[in-house]
């Protein structure tokens, strides 16, 4: 006669230990799922960023080519659009003109689509610059001299230029809502 086994019989108590790991492994996964999520939104708003900076960047890199342009085509030293910080008077020039309250707002040149520059819509608003008149200063003698037939008489005369300074932003400030913002600055001679 054989005596049956109780190998295949259920445990007549119970224990949780299955449950209790499963409610582990769902909590731990869910924080693994929320970390990732966070971690996109975080990758989206950085390239969105990055792209808005781009745009601001590229639109201030425009406004300072079209002041060159008009700087280029001026027929006199400081013409009517140009803030002249060449007077004694006018000494006190700030580095940022924009932020200079003795600049009047007609020196404030809004870049309008033309033939040079034509805005997309993905900027916040329309790039502007100022241009700022200097001076008239002679040019650093080069260190080495180039000689040629007509310069043995030698000259007591220095050439000398106009130098302009280009401050350009991506858009007036009050109008962008929080987008990206850019500043340049450049020194030009003509």
């Amino acid at each position: 006669m054989r005596v049956p086994s109780n190998r295949f019989q259920p445990n007549s108590r119970q224990r949780g230990v299955a449950l209790a790991v499963a409610l582990i492994l769902l909590v731990v996964v869910t924080l693994v799922g929320l970390a990732a999520v966070s971690g996109t939104l975080m990758q989206q708003k950085m390239s969105g960023n990055f792209y808005d900076r781009q745009v601001a960047f590229q639109s201030t890199e425009a406004a300072m080519r079209q002041a060159a342009l008009a700087i280029q085509a001026t027929t006199t030293a400081a013409p009517a659009g140009f803030y002249d910080c060449s007077t004694a008077a006018a000494n006190n020039c700030q580095s940022n003109p924009f932020n200079d309250t003795n600049v009047p707002a007609s020196k404030i040149t809004n870049l309008t689509n033309n033939s040079n520059y034509t805005a997309g819509s993905n900027i916040a608003s329309q790039p502007q610059y100022i241009v700022q008149y200097m001076g008239n200063f002679p040019l650093p003698v080069p260190p080495v001299k180039q000689t040629s037939h007509t310069s043995y008489g030698g000259s007591s005369t220095k050439p000398t230029a106009d130098f302009y300074r280009i401050t350009a932003r991506s858009g007036d400030p009050t109008a962008t809502n929080g987008r990206a913002y850019v500043v340049l600055q450049s020194m030009f001679r003509n």
